[in-house]
């Protein structure tokens, strides 16, 4: 039995959840902290690079950059804190590192959420990562929708139709784009010119909940889903973030295991028993291990950047093969 006790402090919140299993309690108690308002812009970081007004508008999911974290009066927090300039700081790292490669020729828009902390992802257990990362998801619905009602609504001069979108996100980010497939409705869903899932995973039950999730199978075919994952060998394959149903190859853009060089040095295949990346020369060794979870094997760390170029070249042909669509009638 689970019950639920919730003081509001200023907008946010302390819970204290009695939970009762085999006559023994057990009392926990977490903190909230206070929700974003996403039509206050510091929520946000944002670039216009699309001066010609040809390109995407792109939706970015940051991924997980805080710890467990104590309030003055020792009250445990599973979330960053977007009100928090020490938190936002962190996050912003990612987000203005993307955009750096994701913005030019495109409109880059990405809001700060409540992500759930790491600890979430360390349990490794899926209702425990479900749970903590519901409040999370919520943000970033909510970010959509404000996101939606206020982008521009045509491309390359008025009455011109509507602009492809982009979204993507990184690790829990990559989650959140999951869930927004979800979420989006069937009109925002025809506007979709890819969503990138940039290590994270897509599951059988996530591809029943939705029918915007589509796996893609090519450099340029629209409303698609890419997913893919990177480890040195599928033995490093972490369940709780990388056992996915679909994944695609960023270098070659195959579904099968065709081979791809990457930087002259790097051979990247997708393996189709596992659907994840197995890469060779390249150690993926600027990324250090953390704990258990990331960078023994795999090379979780290493998804938004070793491809960068690849992504960087593949939202550009995305959106222009929306466009295309779009003039001719077919989108």
């Amino acid at each position: 039995m689970l019950a639920a006790i919730l003081m509001i402090i200023c907008g946010a919140c302390v819970i204290k959840c009695h939970y009762c299993n085999n006559d023994n309690a057990v009392v926990a108690t977490f903190y909230i902290p206070q929700a974003p308002d996403y039509a206050d812009t510091t929520m946000w970081i944002t670039e216009d690079g699309d001066a010609e007004g040809t390109g995407a508008d792109i939706f970015y999911v940051v991924s997980t950059w805080e710890k467990d974290w104590m309030t003055a009066d020792s009250v445990v927090c599973h979330y960053a804190d977007v009100w928090n300039p020490t938190h936002r700081e962190r996050m912003a790292i990612e987000m203005n590192r993307v955009a750096a490669y994701m913005a030019p020729g495109n409109r880059f828009y990405a809001p700060f959420y409540r992500h759930a902390t790491i600890e979430a992802f360390e349990t490794q257990n899926e209702d425990t990562v479900y749970n903590r990362t519901r409040l999370a998801m919520e943000d970033v619905c909510e970010a959509f929708d404000y996101f939606l009602a206020h982008r521009l609504p045509s491309s390359r001069g008025v009455g011109r139709g509507p602009r492809p979108l982009i979204i993507a996100g990184f690790s829990q980010g990559g989650l959140a784009v999951v869930e927004l497939l979800k979420h989006m409705d069937d009109e925002t869903y025809s506007q979709l010119a890819a969503a990138y899932i940039l290590g994270y995973k897509v599951t059988p039950e996530d591809t029943l909940q939705t029918k915007h999730i589509k796996a893609a199978q090519g450099e340029s075919d629209t409303g698609v889903t890419i997913c893919y994952n990177t480890v040195k060998d599928v033995k490093y394959i972490k369940p709780i973030i990388a056992t996915t149903c679909m994944g695609i190859n960023p270098v070659n853009w195959r579904t099968d295991a065709t081979p791809a060089t990457l930087h002259d040095t790097i051979t990247v295949t997708l393996s189709p028993a596992y659907h994840v990346l197995v890469v060779s020369g390249y150690s993926g060794s600027e990324y250090k291990p953390y704990k258990d979870l990331l960078n023994v094997g795999d090379i979780h760390s290493c998804e938004p950047w070793l491809y960068s170029e690849c992504l960087k070249k593949n939202i550009s042909v995305r959106a222009r093969a929306w466009h295309n669509a779009f003039d001719n009638g077919s989108q």
